[in-house]
């Protein structure tokens, strides 16, 4: 017996009919000699989308679906139209490079369902999303606290109106701004979307709302972050700018799946933050003076070692904006850049392209620089060109992932660096970490217990100064309405460093371990991050249990 299966045969007279678009798409590519593409498999980019007008695209059976510097790449259904030829010539016009293509009408109609997305951002063109500046006032005025932020919100969410709803990023990102958060965390849960923000390097919870708004939240989020909408199962990284006056602020977007929706978090990279000069990250004068002296010298390597998010990166800007001139010749490769210094080259790594660390510093060194940072040294590879570089004339300024700077050499040696050259080529190594700021409005005195008392006697003991310490007081953080009720306000960095010199030398051709080159650095008289966490609690800067926080007190390190 014969059973028609009449779904089946609808779907092959379906997929019969694709497949004449196609072959009459590709029948017409030979005729006028122009390529053909199957645009239903084609990414489309809404940057390039948006460059025709939805009504203009459809009337000219045309569509933009990929856009590189002006390069822009269209596919047309029919070549030979009036209105077709129209919108290429004024591409044209608008200085644009056209590389046209010819598909199918069911290519066309597939790129032409993404303006739909194109509409949830109105006011988003090319991947920068417009705030005037009085709304961003406005906001500021409005956003005194953390409170104010929710309540705004809370607002928006109570109306229930699409419109609003869209806005609700602008709000997002202007109560970030107003607070000082380095970071926007969007975090679906079983039941609701929970939101926090980074203030000071600590997450804290801001409010929860509902799954709808979050859908809206998200596809707005990857539209203007230039990420794929349909992928939910793989993790994208995208950014978009903001502009405030003259200034753009770039935001670093990121999603992963999760098991209840795709995490998100926003990074927004204030050039106000990096703006920071080296005086003011928090050094003390003896140590600020030698490194000073150091990144004036011609050649050598300066290393900056610590986690991630210790502030390495900022301090190497704040090195390179000290001794910057026109007469210097200075240039970055960094992954990413993330921020823009005027004056200075700056390259990212593209490992797509086989552009990494090693290769980019090769490549830089080439364009004769008197100063060149390299944005980590992870590999043998990177390591051994950077000690090169600086031994032959050349200042390398880099970070290491290390503990602390009696690290760093062990270090260079692990990643195959001949130790005889290390201490040639190695001026200082520094290491750093972020301690939140005491409010200076709200904190409060306080003494000290036995077990804190013992910490501070035994780190004053090693210190050496002229300076006397009242190791009776402490301060501790108590909350009030200018630092969001978190007792703290801003951060400030806490280092250590140990110069090359003739002990240190002498131990690194032992393959020292870290204790031995510590030992070695004794003779330095530079305060380690621990002595210097506790005169800054002394002086009233932060507080015990946040230096406890990031640097182990009890152990002389």
């Amino acid at each position: 017996m014969v059973i028609f299966d009449e779904e089946q045969q609808k779907r092959k007279l379906f997929e019969l009919r694709l497949k004449e678009e196609e072959d009459l798409a590709k029948a017409l590519s030979t005729k006028y000699s122009i390529p053909y593409l199957d645009l239903t498999s084609t990414a489309i980019n809404t940057d390039a989308l948006r460059l025709i007008p939805e009504a203009a695209a459809r009337s000219a059976q045309i569509a933009a679906f990929h856009i590189v510097g002006k390069k822009l790449y269209i596919g047309t259904a029919s070549p030979t139209k009036e209105e077709t030829k129209k919108v290429i010539a004024g591409l044209q016009a608008a200085d644009y490079i056209v590389f046209p293509a010819i598909v199918s009408k069911r290519g066309l109609e597939r790129a032409w369902e993404r303006y739909k997305e194109i509409s949830l951002a109105e006011e988003t063109q090319a991947g920068i999303l417009e705030v005037s500046q009085e709304k961003v006032l406005s906001y500021k005025k409005d956003f005194k606290t953390l409170k104010d932020v929710v309540a705004r919100i809370s607002e928006i969410l109570s109306t229930k109106k699409r419109f609003q709803t869209s806005g609700l990023l602008e709000v997002f990102i202007a109560g970030a701004l107003s607070t000082d958060a380095s970071d926007v965390h969007i975090e679906p849960e079983e039941n609701n979307v929970g939101v926090r923000f980074r203030l000071d390097g600590v997450l804290r919870p801001l409010l929860i709302f509902d799954f709808d708004v979050y859908q809206l939240l998200q596809s707005r989020i990857k539209l203007i972050s230039g990420m794929r909408l349909n992928v939910k199962n793989e993790a994208q990284d995208g950014r978009f700018s903001i502009k405030l006056n003259d200034t753009e602020m770039e935001i670093r977007s990121s999603v992963v799946p999760g098991a209840y929706g795709e995490s998100i978090v926003m990074r927004l990279l204030n050039p106000d933050t990096i703006s920071v000069p080296l005086e003011a990250l928090g050094m003390e004068p003896k140590l600020l003076a030698i490194l000073t002296h150091e990144i004036s010298k011609p050649n050598g390597m300066l290393l900056n070692t610590g986690p991630t998010g210790s502030g390495k990166t900022t301090t190497l800007y704040a090195f390179l904006k000290k001794v910057q001139t026109p007469e210097m010749k200075i240039i970055t490769i960094e992954d990413p850049i993330e921020y823009h210094l005027p004056g200075i080259t700056q390259t990212q790594v593209n490992t797509e392209k086989k552009y990494t660390f090693a290769s980019g510093l090769r490549a830089g060194l080439r364009q004769d620089p008197d100063i060149i940072m390299v944005g980590e040294i992870r590999d043998e590879e990177t390591a051994k060109t950077a000690v090169n570089a600086a031994l032959t004339g050349h200042l390398v300024l880099s970070t290491l992932h290390t503990n602390n700077a009696a690290g760093t050499i062990p270090r260079l040696i692990d990643l195959k660096v001949n130790a005889k050259i290390i201490s040639s080529a190695l001026n200082v190594s520094i290491a750093q970490r972020l301690v939140r700021k005491l409010c200076q409005f709200c904190k409060e005195k306080s003494t000290p217990s036995a077990r804190e008392r013992t910490i501070i006697d035994s780190a004053l003991a090693g210190i050496h100064r002229e300076e006397t310490y009242d190791p009776g007081t402490l301060w501790r953080p108590k909350g009030c309405e200018r630092c969001n009720n978190t007792g703290y306000r801003g951060r400030i960095g806490v280092f250590e460093a140990i110069l090359t010199d003739e002990s240190v030398e002498q131990a690194t051709i032992q393959n020292p371990s870290e204790r031995e080159i510590k030992k070695a650095g004794l003779g330095q008289g530079i305060l380690d991050m621990r002595q210097d966490g506790i005169i800054k609690i002394l002086q009233g800067v932060t507080s015990f249990e946040e230096l406890e926080r990031v640097v182990d007190v009890e152990k002389d390190s």
